[in-house]
């Protein structure tokens, strides 16, 4: 038996504050796709803002439908759209921000699993980590330098 440790490296930033002049204005994107949310289920609204090497900024919120399966998370209508109009772009860094119409959100809120999988693909497709900023509504930041820090065993076409 071999036994395989796997860690997991995230940056914590206090506040928007403490974030380059760049990742402020992409987390400002993420902010105002927040606010497009068609969210009337869960009354939780994320948005999300995508920067190509191409210097397009690409954003998406979450849409759901009364049908709960058939709705579809902010981060991968960003993708999506980014993939079907830029194919050949790659995306450098994505800004996800998540807030609740129940309570204020202060902390970090991450991908879920389905989006974890999504940005995945596209890391796999263009051969560079993806930078991955995301935060509640308010309060600390997280960045992590690659989806691999969120999902370290990755089900990808190698496995197919």
């Amino acid at each position: 038996m071999k036994e395989i440790k796997i860690e997991t490296t995230l940056y914590i930033y206090q506040g928007l504050d403490e974030l380059p002049k760049e990742i402020i204005l992409l987390m400002q994107k993420a902010f105002g796709a927040r606010e497009n949310a068609y969210a009337p289920y869960s009354s939780f609204n994320v948005g999300a803002a995508l920067l190509l090497d191409n210097g397009e900024i690409i954003t998406g919120s979450n849409q759901e439908n009364a049908s709960y399966p058939s709705g579809l998370c902010a981060e991968r209508t960003a993708i999506y759209y980014a993939g079907s109009q830029y194919p050949k772009a790659k995306i450098i860094r994505m800004a996800i921000s998540a807030g609740s119409k129940n309570n204020q959100t202060t902390k970090p809120i991450p991908p879920c699993g389905a989006c974890r999988q999504a940005i995945a693909e596209y890391e796999v497709k263009q051969d560079t980590p993806i930078e991955i900023y995301f935060m509640g509504e308010t309060g600390k930041v997280a960045k992590s330098n690659s989806l691999a820090n969120l999902l370290p065993l990755v089900f990808d076409k190698s496995v197919l």
